[in-house]
């Protein structure tokens, strides 16, 4: 996830044309019927569980655990096969009781994509939408936030954010008038590296914000130090991205028998059972792991319901994982 130090995202401001419209109704209308609602693919209604829901300490809004981020997953442009692939992974987020959905303009065409099928099954207020504004320059930043609102076909964003800390103190003032305007209901910062931590708590103490969004796993763990007490301290929000240490973690674990254990506290998979690791920490509001696959946005959902076990729980246990 490096940023280019030469990019420099500007939306062109170009009209749509008639004939990109007509191909975005095309795979609006392929993609519809994976949206529209009724029950998730393999579990009835009797089988649905509840997922859990924390509050955003700032404006005292319930959001649910878990979420769905879209860096890479959703970045198929105008593909109608894999939207309605990406469309049956939003219709289990929101089956499964989420509604956070993350994007950002550096994620490629992930806001057009959401945008388009969010308006196909016309399920826009059933999202949490978080997006960020990732360029250099005030007019800039303006520019480039009114097209995520054009892309993500809403007038209102739930949450703004930093992207990875680019030009804050450009932006910062913008979101704070559009939040008094209505025109986003938080604002927050972001960063995925343990190396940035330092340069989000000096903002956290000195800022009012609403979020932070971070990298937290059972494998990195740096943010337990400072960040994550520092964030409940002062009513911040916390979202977590890489709660799979980028995927590594994930896919080094796929070979290891879960342990005996972890049934006990519902999990019958690697990625349940590190989700709610980073849920167990009481200043984690929601987690937003990535995916393209409907099954296991099912399989991240169910991590948010049933026991998330205190702290204390895992403190013996980390070390038999290797941790």
């Amino acid at each position: 996830m490096t940023i280019p130090a030469s990019f420099r995202p500007l939306p062109d401001g170009r009209p749509e044309s008639p004939a990109r419209a007509v191909l975005l109704r095309g795979c609006a209308a392929a993609v519809g019927a994976a949206l529209l609602p009724g029950p998730a693919a393999g579990r009835s209604t009797t089988e649905r569980t509840t997922m859990q829901q924390r509050r955003i300490p700032s404006s005292g809004r319930l959001l649910p655990v878990i979420g769905c981020g879209t860096w890479q997953t959703f970045d198929v442009g105008r593909d109608a096969a894999a939207q309605a692939q990406r469309a049956e992974v939003l219709r289990v987020l929101f089956e499964s009781g989420g509604s956070v959905i993350d994007s950002s303009p550096m994620y490629g065409s992930s806001e057009e994509v959401v945008g388009t099928l969010l308006a196909a099954a016309g399920s826009r207020e059933r999202a949490f939408l978080a997006t960020k504004v990732w360029t250099r320059g005030r007019e800039a930043g303006i520019a480039q936030m009114e097209r995520s609102m054009a892309l993500l076909r809403t007038p209102h964003i739930e949450l703004m954010q930093i992207h990875n800390l680019v030009n804050w103190r450009a932006h910062l003032p913008t979101l704070r008038a559009w939040k008094r305007e209505g025109r986003i209901g938080h604002l927050g910062i972001t960063h995925y590296t343990p190396s940035a931590h330092d340069e989000l708590a000096a903002l956290i103490e000195s800022e009012p914000l609403d979020f932070v969004q971070l990298d937290y796993a059972i494998n990195d763990r740096a943010a337990e130090a400072r960040l994550l007490p520092l964030a409940a301290g002062r009513g911040v929000a916390v979202l977590v991205n890489q709660p799979f240490g980028g995927g590594g973690l994930l896919r080094s674990l796929l070979g290891r028998p879960l342990p005996a254990w972890a049934g006990g506290i519902g999990c019958t998979s690697w990625a349940q059972l590190l989700l709610k690791f980073v849920l167990s920490h009481p200043a984690v509001t929601c987690v937003i792991p990535g995916t393209a696959r409907p099954e296991h946005m099912r399989e991240n959902a169910l991590a948010g319901s049933g026991e998330i076990p205190e702290r204390a729980f895992w403190q013996p246990r980390l070390a038999s994982l290797g941790f």
